[in-house]
Protein backbone atom coordinates (compact mmCIF):
# COMPACT_ATOMS: atom_id res chain seq x y z
CA UNK A 1 0.00 0.00 0.00
CA UNK A 2 1.26 3.01 -1.46
CA UNK A 3 0.66 6.71 0.97
CA UNK A 4 0.97 9.86 1.11
CA UNK A 5 -0.50 12.03 4.02
CA UNK A 6 1.84 14.38 4.31
CA UNK A 7 -0.36 16.89 5.72
CA UNK A 8 -2.62 15.02 8.37
CA UNK A 9 -1.97 15.69 11.70
CA UNK A 10 -0.63 12.92 13.86
CA UNK A 11 -4.08 13.91 16.25
CA UNK A 12 -6.56 13.91 13.31
CA UNK A 13 -9.32 11.67 13.12
CA UNK A 14 -8.63 11.42 9.55
CA UNK A 15 -5.48 9.42 10.33
CA UNK A 16 -6.70 5.75 9.36
CA UNK A 17 -3.45 4.12 8.81
CA UNK A 18 -3.99 0.33 9.58
CA UNK A 19 -1.33 -1.32 12.33
CA UNK A 20 1.77 -3.53 11.00
CA UNK A 21 4.27 -2.84 7.83
CA UNK A 22 2.86 -0.31 5.02
CA UNK A 23 4.72 1.78 2.75
CA UNK A 24 4.65 5.58 2.83
CA UNK A 25 6.33 8.44 1.05
CA UNK A 26 7.83 11.65 1.74
CA UNK A 27 8.00 14.68 -1.03
CA UNK A 28 11.66 15.44 -1.50
CA UNK A 29 13.04 19.20 -2.21
CA UNK A 30 16.35 17.52 -3.59
CA UNK A 31 15.05 16.45 -7.03
CA UNK A 32 10.93 16.68 -6.70
CA UNK A 33 10.25 13.45 -5.97
CA UNK A 34 8.17 11.10 -3.67
CA UNK A 35 10.41 9.08 -2.16
CA UNK A 36 9.32 5.43 -0.48
CA UNK A 37 9.94 4.22 3.35
CA UNK A 38 8.51 1.09 4.72
CA UNK A 39 6.73 1.88 8.05
CA UNK A 40 5.56 0.06 11.00
CA UNK A 41 3.12 1.07 13.39
CA UNK A 42 1.57 -1.34 16.73
CA UNK A 43 -0.98 -3.29 17.00
CA UNK A 44 -4.37 -1.39 18.62
CA UNK A 45 -2.28 1.73 17.20
CA UNK A 46 -3.57 5.05 19.20
CA UNK A 47 -3.20 7.98 17.32
CA UNK A 48 -2.90 10.27 20.43
CA UNK A 49 -0.23 8.19 22.32
CA UNK A 50 2.93 8.67 22.28
CA UNK A 51 5.35 6.15 21.07
CA UNK A 52 9.15 5.18 20.78
CA UNK A 53 10.48 4.96 17.59
CA UNK A 54 13.12 2.78 15.24
CA UNK A 55 14.90 4.02 11.96
CA UNK A 56 16.40 1.10 10.18
CA UNK A 57 18.85 1.49 7.86
CA UNK A 58 19.24 -1.05 5.06
CA UNK A 59 22.63 -2.39 3.66
CA UNK A 60 23.69 -2.15 -0.25
CA UNK A 61 21.54 -3.78 -2.46
CA UNK A 62 18.72 -3.65 -0.13
CA UNK A 63 15.60 -1.65 0.18
CA UNK A 64 12.57 -0.37 2.54
CA UNK A 65 10.67 -2.96 2.44
CA UNK A 66 12.81 -5.82 2.91
CA UNK A 67 15.02 -4.41 5.90
CA UNK A 68 11.44 -3.38 7.37
CA UNK A 69 11.32 -7.33 7.79
CA UNK A 70 15.37 -7.65 8.85
CA UNK A 71 14.66 -5.67 12.01
CA UNK A 72 11.69 -7.42 13.06
CA UNK A 73 14.24 -10.65 12.62
CA UNK A 74 12.16 -12.39 9.18
CA UNK A 75 14.77 -13.61 6.67
CA UNK A 76 13.89 -14.97 3.26
CA UNK A 77 12.19 -18.46 2.53
CA UNK A 78 14.48 -20.93 1.73
CA UNK A 79 15.07 -20.58 -2.23
CA UNK A 80 13.67 -16.50 -2.08
CA UNK A 81 15.49 -13.96 -3.81
CA UNK A 82 15.62 -10.93 -2.15
CA UNK A 83 13.58 -9.56 -5.18
CA UNK A 84 11.03 -12.25 -4.23
CA UNK A 85 10.54 -11.54 -0.31
CA UNK A 86 10.48 -8.19 -1.27
CA UNK A 87 7.07 -8.16 -2.62
CA UNK A 88 5.16 -8.86 0.66
CA UNK A 89 4.75 -8.46 4.47
CA UNK A 90 4.58 -11.22 6.59
CA UNK A 91 2.64 -10.90 10.10
CA UNK A 92 5.48 -9.27 12.45
CA UNK A 93 5.76 -9.25 16.02
CA UNK A 94 3.84 -6.76 18.05
CA UNK A 95 6.28 -4.09 19.37
CA UNK A 96 5.16 -1.39 20.95
CA UNK A 97 7.10 0.85 18.59
CA UNK A 98 7.00 2.97 15.45
CA UNK A 99 9.26 2.12 12.78
CA UNK A 100 10.63 3.09 9.89
CA UNK A 101 13.33 2.18 7.27
CA UNK A 102 14.16 4.72 4.41
CA UNK A 103 15.30 3.92 1.05
CA UNK A 104 17.40 6.60 0.83
CA UNK A 105 18.06 6.26 -3.08
CA UNK A 106 18.70 2.11 -3.30
CA UNK A 107 22.95 2.05 -2.75
CA UNK A 108 24.16 5.59 -2.22
CA UNK A 109 25.33 4.98 1.33
CA UNK A 110 24.11 7.49 4.31
CA UNK A 111 25.74 10.70 3.26
CA UNK A 112 25.18 13.78 1.78
CA UNK A 113 21.56 13.19 -0.17
CA UNK A 114 20.88 9.87 1.47
CA UNK A 115 21.47 11.49 5.04
CA UNK A 116 18.76 14.00 4.38
CA UNK A 117 16.78 11.70 3.07
CA UNK A 118 17.06 9.49 6.52
CA UNK A 119 16.07 13.15 8.44
CA UNK A 120 13.40 13.94 5.93
CA UNK A 121 11.83 10.89 6.55
CA UNK A 122 12.52 11.55 10.47
CA UNK A 123 10.71 14.83 10.04
CA UNK A 124 7.88 13.05 8.15
CA UNK A 125 7.43 10.51 10.71
CA UNK A 126 7.07 13.15 13.68
CA UNK A 127 4.39 15.35 11.41
CA UNK A 128 2.14 12.15 11.01
CA UNK A 129 2.95 10.62 14.76
CA UNK A 130 3.61 11.33 18.20
CA UNK A 131 7.09 10.22 18.85
CA UNK A 132 8.79 9.83 22.28
CA UNK A 133 11.85 11.92 21.18
CA UNK A 134 13.39 10.63 24.19
CA UNK A 135 13.08 6.93 22.85
CA UNK A 136 14.38 7.48 19.37
CA UNK A 137 16.85 4.75 18.21
CA UNK A 138 19.08 3.76 15.07
CA UNK A 139 19.90 0.71 13.77
CA UNK A 140 20.97 -0.74 10.29
CA UNK A 141 23.08 -3.28 8.68
CA UNK A 142 26.31 -3.31 6.39
CA UNK A 143 26.06 -0.07 4.54
CA UNK A 144 23.09 0.96 6.73
CA UNK A 145 25.47 -0.18 9.78
CA UNK A 146 27.60 2.41 8.73
CA UNK A 147 24.95 4.65 8.17
CA UNK A 148 23.85 4.11 11.55
CA UNK A 149 27.62 4.93 12.83
CA UNK A 150 28.22 8.13 10.48
CA UNK A 151 24.56 9.45 11.35
CA UNK A 152 24.41 8.87 15.31
CA UNK A 153 27.55 10.24 15.61
CA UNK A 154 26.97 13.39 13.31
CA UNK A 155 23.76 14.38 15.05
CA UNK A 156 24.14 12.61 18.60
CA UNK A 157 21.41 14.25 20.44
CA UNK A 158 18.68 12.86 18.82
CA UNK A 159 19.36 9.50 19.33
CA UNK A 160 18.78 7.50 23.09
CA UNK A 161 20.89 4.38 21.49
CA UNK A 162 22.56 3.17 17.86
CA UNK A 163 22.86 -0.86 17.20
CA UNK A 164 25.20 -0.85 14.69
CA UNK A 165 25.32 -4.73 12.26
CA UNK A 166 28.42 -6.01 10.41
CA UNK A 167 29.26 -2.20 9.85
CA UNK A 168 30.60 -0.46 6.94
CA UNK A 169 31.08 3.09 7.44
CA UNK A 170 32.55 5.88 5.24
CA UNK A 171 36.06 7.12 5.95
CA UNK A 172 36.31 9.64 8.10
CA UNK A 173 33.89 8.32 10.61
CA UNK A 174 35.92 7.13 12.77
CA UNK A 175 37.02 10.30 14.03
CA UNK A 176 34.35 11.08 15.27
CA UNK A 177 34.13 8.33 17.83
CA UNK A 178 34.14 10.71 21.08
CA UNK A 179 30.89 11.62 19.95
CA UNK A 180 29.07 8.56 21.41
CA UNK A 181 29.93 9.42 24.90
CA UNK A 182 26.09 9.70 25.76
CA UNK A 183 25.04 7.36 24.39
CA UNK A 184 25.06 3.52 24.41
CA UNK A 185 26.25 1.11 21.42
CA UNK A 186 25.73 -1.98 20.46
CA UNK A 187 27.24 -3.84 17.77
CA UNK A 188 26.76 -7.05 16.00
CA UNK A 189 29.22 -8.51 13.73
CA UNK A 190 30.23 -12.39 12.36
CA UNK A 191 33.68 -13.20 12.45
CA UNK A 192 33.76 -15.07 9.52
CA UNK A 193 32.47 -11.90 7.98
CA UNK A 194 34.02 -11.81 3.92
CA UNK A 195 32.71 -8.84 2.92
CA UNK A 196 32.56 -6.28 5.68
CA UNK A 197 36.23 -8.30 8.30
CA UNK A 198 35.67 -8.12 11.96
CA UNK A 199 38.62 -6.37 12.49
CA UNK A 200 36.66 -2.37 12.01
CA UNK A 201 34.33 -3.04 14.75
CA UNK A 202 37.06 -4.42 17.07
CA UNK A 203 38.97 -1.35 15.79
CA UNK A 204 35.35 0.62 17.05
CA UNK A 205 34.77 -1.07 20.39
CA UNK A 206 38.43 -0.16 21.38
CA UNK A 207 37.86 3.17 20.60
CA UNK A 208 34.73 3.98 22.29
CA UNK A 209 35.95 2.00 25.30
CA UNK A 210 38.78 4.72 25.45
CA UNK A 211 36.99 7.50 24.87
CA UNK A 212 34.15 6.22 27.82
CA UNK A 213 31.12 5.51 26.00
CA UNK A 214 29.36 2.38 26.71
CA UNK A 215 29.38 0.19 23.90
CA UNK A 216 28.38 -3.35 24.09
CA UNK A 217 29.81 -6.12 21.26
CA UNK A 218 28.89 -9.47 20.51
CA UNK A 219 31.02 -11.54 18.08
CA UNK A 220 28.93 -14.36 16.05
CA UNK A 221 31.70 -17.84 15.70
CA UNK A 222 31.43 -18.60 11.67
CA UNK A 223 28.95 -16.71 11.05
CA UNK A 224 29.62 -14.34 8.00
CA UNK A 225 27.70 -11.49 6.28
CA UNK A 226 24.70 -12.63 7.30
CA UNK A 227 24.99 -11.08 10.76
CA UNK A 228 21.69 -9.46 11.18
CA UNK A 229 20.03 -12.88 11.39
CA UNK A 230 21.17 -13.33 14.99
CA UNK A 231 21.14 -9.61 15.76
CA UNK A 232 17.54 -8.98 15.08
CA UNK A 233 16.41 -12.62 15.20
CA UNK A 234 13.44 -12.92 16.97
CA UNK A 235 12.85 -8.77 17.37
CA UNK A 236 14.90 -8.79 20.19
CA UNK A 237 16.61 -5.54 19.37
CA UNK A 238 13.63 -3.49 20.62
CA UNK A 239 14.07 -5.23 23.80
CA UNK A 240 17.85 -3.62 24.21
CA UNK A 241 16.50 -0.25 22.83
CA UNK A 242 13.98 -0.34 25.64
CA UNK A 243 16.68 -0.18 27.99
CA UNK A 244 17.94 3.51 27.29
CA UNK A 245 15.92 7.30 27.09
CA UNK A 246 17.92 9.73 25.73
CA UNK A 247 20.15 12.28 28.35
CA UNK A 248 19.11 15.68 26.88
CA UNK A 249 21.22 17.57 29.45
CA UNK A 250 24.72 15.44 29.78
CA UNK A 251 26.81 16.92 32.37
CA UNK A 252 29.77 16.47 29.82
CA UNK A 253 29.48 17.11 25.95
CA UNK A 254 32.32 15.69 23.40
CA UNK A 255 31.43 16.82 19.96
CA UNK A 256 34.01 16.82 16.69
CA UNK A 257 33.29 17.74 13.56
CA UNK A 258 34.81 18.21 9.86
CA UNK A 259 31.95 20.67 9.02
CA UNK A 260 29.74 23.42 10.05
CA UNK A 261 26.49 21.29 8.50
CA UNK A 262 27.19 19.28 11.91
CA UNK A 263 28.09 21.92 14.05
CA UNK A 264 26.46 21.45 17.47
CA UNK A 265 25.29 18.66 19.65
CA UNK A 266 23.47 19.09 23.03
CA UNK A 267 23.90 22.56 24.55
CA UNK A 268 27.64 22.99 22.48
CA UNK A 269 27.88 24.86 19.33
CA UNK A 270 30.95 24.79 17.07
CA UNK A 271 31.05 28.59 15.74
CA UNK A 272 34.21 28.84 13.88
CA UNK A 273 36.58 26.31 12.81
CA UNK A 274 38.09 25.57 8.76
CA UNK A 275 35.82 23.04 7.42
CA UNK A 276 37.93 19.85 6.33
CA UNK A 277 40.06 20.01 9.62
CA UNK A 278 38.70 17.85 12.58
CA UNK A 279 37.86 20.38 15.19
CA UNK A 280 36.34 19.30 18.70
CA UNK A 281 35.11 20.14 22.03
CA UNK A 282 34.94 18.62 25.42
CA UNK A 283 32.90 20.45 28.11
CA UNK A 284 32.40 19.16 31.31
CA UNK A 285 30.51 20.57 34.51
CA UNK A 286 32.39 20.26 37.20
CA UNK A 287 30.46 21.75 40.60
CA UNK A 288 27.82 24.46 39.65
CA UNK A 289 28.48 26.77 37.76
CA UNK A 290 31.78 25.54 36.72
CA UNK A 291 32.69 24.40 33.17
CA UNK A 292 36.13 22.15 32.26
CA UNK A 293 36.50 22.86 28.66
CA UNK A 294 39.16 21.60 25.58
CA UNK A 295 38.61 23.15 22.74
CA UNK A 296 41.18 22.01 19.71
CA UNK A 297 40.95 23.75 15.91
CA UNK A 298 38.13 25.27 17.12
CA UNK A 299 38.27 29.32 17.29
CA UNK A 300 34.78 30.34 18.37
CA UNK A 301 32.02 28.05 19.71
CA UNK A 302 28.90 29.12 21.96
CA UNK A 303 27.12 27.67 25.04
CA UNK A 304 23.22 27.36 25.63
CA UNK A 305 22.70 26.11 28.87
CA UNK A 306 18.97 27.08 28.96
CA UNK A 307 17.04 24.00 30.48
CA UNK A 308 20.39 21.92 32.21
CA UNK A 309 19.68 21.22 35.70
CA UNK A 310 23.57 21.90 37.03
CA UNK A 311 22.83 25.47 35.31
CA UNK A 312 21.65 28.25 37.55
CA UNK A 313 21.00 31.33 35.22
CA UNK A 314 21.16 33.98 37.97
CA UNK A 315 24.69 33.79 37.96
CA UNK A 316 27.68 34.02 36.54
CA UNK A 317 29.67 31.50 35.02
CA UNK A 318 33.47 30.13 35.89
CA UNK A 319 34.88 28.41 32.71
CA UNK A 320 38.59 26.76 32.35
CA UNK A 321 39.06 26.90 28.42
CA UNK A 322 42.70 24.67 27.47
CA UNK A 323 43.93 25.68 30.79
CA UNK A 324 42.92 29.40 30.70
CA UNK A 325 40.64 30.73 33.48
CA UNK A 326 37.58 32.57 32.64
CA UNK A 327 34.67 34.31 34.17
CA UNK A 328 31.07 35.16 32.20
CA UNK A 329 28.55 37.43 32.65
CA UNK A 330 25.08 36.28 33.44
CA UNK A 331 23.24 34.42 30.65
CA UNK A 332 21.61 31.71 28.98
CA UNK A 333 23.74 31.65 26.29
CA UNK A 334 27.32 32.24 26.00
CA UNK A 335 29.80 32.49 22.94
CA UNK A 336 33.17 32.79 23.17
CA UNK A 337 36.22 33.46 20.67
CA UNK A 338 39.96 33.12 20.62
CA UNK A 339 41.79 36.72 19.97
CA UNK A 340 44.76 36.15 19.43
CA UNK A 341 45.27 33.44 21.08
CA UNK A 342 42.94 34.21 24.60
CA UNK A 343 39.61 33.31 24.61
CA UNK A 344 37.16 35.69 25.22
CA UNK A 345 32.96 36.37 25.98
CA UNK A 346 32.22 37.77 22.68
CA UNK A 347 28.60 37.15 20.94
CA UNK A 348 30.20 35.10 17.84
CA UNK A 349 29.04 37.46 14.72
CA UNK A 350 30.31 34.92 11.04
CA UNK A 351 31.32 37.50 8.15
CA UNK A 352 29.24 37.94 5.04
CA UNK A 353 32.04 36.40 3.31
CA UNK A 354 32.83 33.66 5.45
CA UNK A 355 31.98 30.01 5.37
CA UNK A 356 29.15 28.74 7.38
CA UNK A 357 26.13 25.96 6.81
CA UNK A 358 25.26 26.06 3.62
CA UNK A 359 28.40 27.83 2.74
CA UNK A 360 31.48 25.33 3.31
CA UNK A 361 32.34 23.39 0.83
CA UNK A 362 33.59 20.56 -0.38
CA UNK A 363 32.35 20.07 -4.23
CA UNK A 364 30.61 17.00 -3.24
CA UNK A 365 28.09 19.60 -1.00
CA UNK A 366 26.67 20.81 -4.21
CA UNK A 367 25.29 17.75 -4.42
CA UNK A 368 24.28 17.00 -1.15
CA UNK A 369 20.23 19.18 -1.91
CA UNK A 370 18.53 20.76 -4.38
CA UNK A 371 20.67 20.84 -7.55
CA UNK A 372 20.08 21.62 -11.26
CA UNK A 373 22.39 20.93 -14.25
CA UNK A 374 23.10 23.63 -16.56
CA UNK A 375 24.90 23.13 -20.20
CA UNK A 376 25.80 26.28 -22.27
CA UNK A 377 24.40 27.64 -25.34
CA UNK A 378 26.43 30.64 -25.43
CA UNK A 379 29.40 31.17 -28.67
CA UNK A 380 27.39 30.67 -31.93
CA UNK A 381 27.88 26.88 -31.05
CA UNK A 382 26.86 24.28 -33.97
CA UNK A 383 24.02 21.67 -33.82
CA UNK A 384 26.66 18.92 -33.50
CA UNK A 385 28.20 20.75 -30.32
CA UNK A 386 25.19 22.21 -28.41
CA UNK A 387 24.59 18.43 -28.46
CA UNK A 388 27.74 17.42 -27.25
CA UNK A 389 27.25 19.80 -24.70
CA UNK A 390 23.83 19.06 -23.58
CA UNK A 391 25.04 15.30 -23.09
CA UNK A 392 28.12 16.05 -20.84
CA UNK A 393 25.06 17.32 -18.66
CA UNK A 394 22.84 14.81 -18.96
CA UNK A 395 25.73 12.39 -18.11
CA UNK A 396 26.31 14.16 -14.84
CA UNK A 397 22.74 13.96 -13.83
CA UNK A 398 22.36 10.27 -14.72
CA UNK A 399 22.87 8.64 -11.54
CA UNK A 400 20.77 6.32 -12.07
CA UNK A 401 23.72 4.57 -14.54
CA UNK A 402 24.82 1.91 -12.18
CA UNK A 403 22.77 -1.11 -10.93
CA UNK A 404 22.79 -2.42 -7.04
CA UNK A 405 23.36 -5.95 -6.82
CA UNK A 406 19.34 -6.60 -7.60
CA UNK A 407 19.76 -4.49 -10.91
CA UNK A 408 17.82 -1.91 -9.74
CA UNK A 409 18.89 2.04 -10.48
CA UNK A 410 19.32 4.31 -8.05
CA UNK A 411 16.33 6.50 -7.41
CA UNK A 412 17.70 10.53 -7.81
CA UNK A 413 16.02 12.67 -10.56
CA UNK A 414 17.83 15.85 -10.55
CA UNK A 415 16.67 18.44 -13.77
CA UNK A 416 19.61 19.08 -16.88
CA UNK A 417 18.36 22.55 -18.31
CA UNK A 418 20.01 24.76 -20.86
CA UNK A 419 21.41 27.92 -19.47
CA UNK A 420 19.02 29.90 -21.37
CA UNK A 421 16.32 28.13 -19.82
CA UNK A 422 16.94 28.14 -16.27
CA UNK A 423 14.49 29.00 -14.07
CA UNK A 424 14.20 32.75 -11.57
CA UNK A 425 13.14 29.53 -9.22
CA UNK A 426 16.28 27.89 -9.90
CA UNK A 427 18.22 30.81 -9.39
CA UNK A 428 17.14 31.39 -6.13
CA UNK A 429 16.43 27.82 -4.49
CA UNK A 430 18.76 25.76 -5.96
CA UNK A 431 22.70 25.14 -6.34
CA UNK A 432 24.12 25.01 -9.87
CA UNK A 433 26.68 22.35 -11.66
CA UNK A 434 27.79 24.95 -14.27
CA UNK A 435 29.62 23.34 -17.49
CA UNK A 436 31.58 24.90 -19.73
CA UNK A 437 33.60 28.46 -19.61
CA UNK A 438 32.25 32.45 -19.48
CA UNK A 439 32.75 32.05 -23.20
CA UNK A 440 30.16 28.96 -23.45
CA UNK A 441 27.72 29.32 -20.45
CA UNK A 442 25.56 32.01 -19.95
CA UNK A 443 25.19 31.36 -16.29
CA UNK A 444 29.24 31.05 -15.65
CA UNK A 445 29.18 34.61 -17.90
CA UNK A 446 27.22 35.98 -15.28
CA UNK A 447 28.42 35.30 -12.36
CA UNK A 448 31.70 35.65 -13.99
CA UNK A 449 33.14 38.89 -12.04
CA UNK A 450 32.32 37.10 -8.48
CA UNK A 451 34.04 34.07 -9.37
CA UNK A 452 37.68 33.08 -8.06
CA UNK A 453 39.52 31.14 -11.31
CA UNK A 454 38.33 30.28 -14.52
CA UNK A 455 39.83 27.76 -17.41
CA UNK A 456 41.27 29.47 -20.26
CA UNK A 457 39.59 28.95 -23.32
CA UNK A 458 42.95 27.36 -25.21
CA UNK A 459 43.34 24.64 -22.09
CA UNK A 460 39.90 22.97 -22.45
CA UNK A 461 40.82 20.15 -24.40
CA UNK A 462 43.79 18.61 -21.84
CA UNK A 463 42.90 20.24 -18.76
CA UNK A 464 39.94 19.71 -16.50
CA UNK A 465 38.59 22.21 -13.77
CA UNK A 466 36.11 21.82 -10.92
CA UNK A 467 35.15 24.24 -7.94
CA UNK A 468 32.79 25.23 -5.43
CA UNK A 469 31.72 28.65 -4.86
CA UNK A 470 28.77 30.29 -2.58
CA UNK A 471 27.06 32.59 -5.37
CA UNK A 472 23.63 34.56 -3.93
CA UNK A 473 23.03 32.17 -1.08
CA UNK A 474 23.61 29.34 -2.87
CA UNK A 475 26.43 26.74 -4.42
CA UNK A 476 27.78 27.17 -7.91
CA UNK A 477 29.82 24.24 -9.33
CA UNK A 478 31.77 25.28 -12.32
CA UNK A 479 33.04 22.38 -14.23
CA UNK A 480 35.52 23.48 -17.08
CA UNK A 481 37.06 21.53 -19.90
CA UNK A 482 37.20 18.09 -19.42
CA UNK A 483 34.49 16.91 -16.85
CA UNK A 484 35.28 16.16 -13.19
CA UNK A 485 34.75 12.22 -13.61
CA UNK A 486 37.52 12.15 -16.59
CA UNK A 487 39.77 9.17 -15.92
CA UNK A 488 38.33 8.07 -12.45
CA UNK A 489 38.21 4.75 -11.27
CA UNK A 490 36.41 2.95 -8.99
CA UNK A 491 36.77 0.09 -6.99
CA UNK A 492 35.02 -2.04 -3.87
CA UNK A 493 31.61 -1.16 -2.69
CA UNK A 494 31.70 2.75 -4.87
CA UNK A 495 31.73 0.35 -7.85
CA UNK A 496 27.96 0.17 -6.87
CA UNK A 497 28.00 3.68 -7.07
CA UNK A 498 27.08 6.27 -10.16
CA UNK A 499 31.11 7.08 -11.49
CA UNK A 500 29.62 11.26 -11.00
CA UNK A 501 28.90 10.46 -7.39
CA UNK A 502 32.22 8.54 -6.76
CA UNK A 503 34.34 11.22 -8.65
CA UNK A 504 33.53 14.16 -6.58
CA UNK A 505 33.23 11.91 -2.81
CA UNK A 506 36.53 13.26 -1.86
CA UNK A 507 37.25 16.27 -3.45
CA UNK A 508 38.31 19.53 -2.19
CA UNK A 509 36.70 22.92 -2.38
CA UNK A 510 38.63 22.94 -6.16
CA UNK A 511 40.62 20.54 -8.25
CA UNK A 512 42.91 21.25 -11.44
CA UNK A 513 43.93 18.13 -13.50
CA UNK A 514 45.77 17.28 -17.08
CA UNK A 515 43.64 14.84 -19.14
CA UNK A 516 42.23 12.46 -16.17
CA UNK A 517 41.28 12.93 -12.40
CA UNK A 518 44.45 10.77 -12.01
CA UNK A 519 46.76 13.40 -12.92
CA UNK A 520 46.10 16.07 -10.42
CA UNK A 521 48.35 19.48 -10.93
CA UNK A 522 46.45 21.89 -8.22
CA UNK A 523 44.01 20.62 -5.40
CA UNK A 524 42.77 22.49 -2.11
CA UNK A 525 40.20 24.61 -0.81
CA UNK A 526 39.62 28.61 0.04
CA UNK A 527 40.08 29.82 3.32
CA UNK A 528 37.13 30.91 5.57
CA UNK A 529 36.84 33.95 3.95
CA UNK A 530 36.49 31.65 0.41
CA UNK A 531 40.03 33.22 -0.87
CA UNK A 532 42.83 31.72 -2.24
CA UNK A 533 45.80 31.52 0.18
CA UNK A 534 49.07 33.24 -1.85
CA UNK A 535 51.00 29.35 -2.45
CA UNK A 536 47.34 28.12 -4.39
CA UNK A 537 47.29 31.66 -6.25
CA UNK A 538 50.97 31.42 -7.17
CA UNK A 539 50.26 28.12 -7.97
CA UNK A 540 47.17 28.72 -10.31
CA UNK A 541 48.69 31.53 -12.25
CA UNK A 542 51.55 29.12 -12.69
CA UNK A 543 50.46 26.86 -14.00
CA UNK A 544 49.73 28.80 -17.44
CA UNK A 545 46.08 27.38 -17.61
CA UNK A 546 43.95 29.30 -15.50
CA UNK A 547 43.03 33.21 -15.27
CA UNK A 548 43.12 33.72 -11.56
CA UNK A 549 41.32 36.96 -10.20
Amino acid sequence: MLLSLRQVSPVSPAQKLPSGPQVLTFFSDIDDSEQPYGLYLPKNFNPAKKYPFVMMLHGAGSNHRLDLKRVFGKTNAPGETDVETSRYFPELKDVDYIVAAPLARGTLGYQGITEKDVMDVLADVKKRFLIDEDRTYLTGLSMGGGGTLWIGLTHPDIWAAIAPVCPAPPAGTIELAPNALNFPVHFFHGDADPVVPIAGTREWVKKLKESGTNVESIEYPGVQHNSWENAYKDASIFDWFGKFRRNRFPDQVRFNTTQYKHNSAYWVRLDEFTPGTLAGIDAKFTTGNDLNISASHLNAFTLNLAGHPKFNAGSGLQLTINGEKLKAKSSDTYSFSNKNGKWEQINFQASVSSKRPGAEGPVNEAFASRHVYVYGTAGNPSAEELRNRAEIANKAANWSSTKDFNGRSIFLFPRVVADKDLRASDLEGANLILFGTAETNLIIQKYSDRLPVELKSAATGEYGLVYTFPVDGHYVVVSSGLPYWSGFEVQGLASLYPIQASSIAFLKDFLLFRNSQKTKVLEGNFDNNWKLNSADAKAMTDSGVLNVK
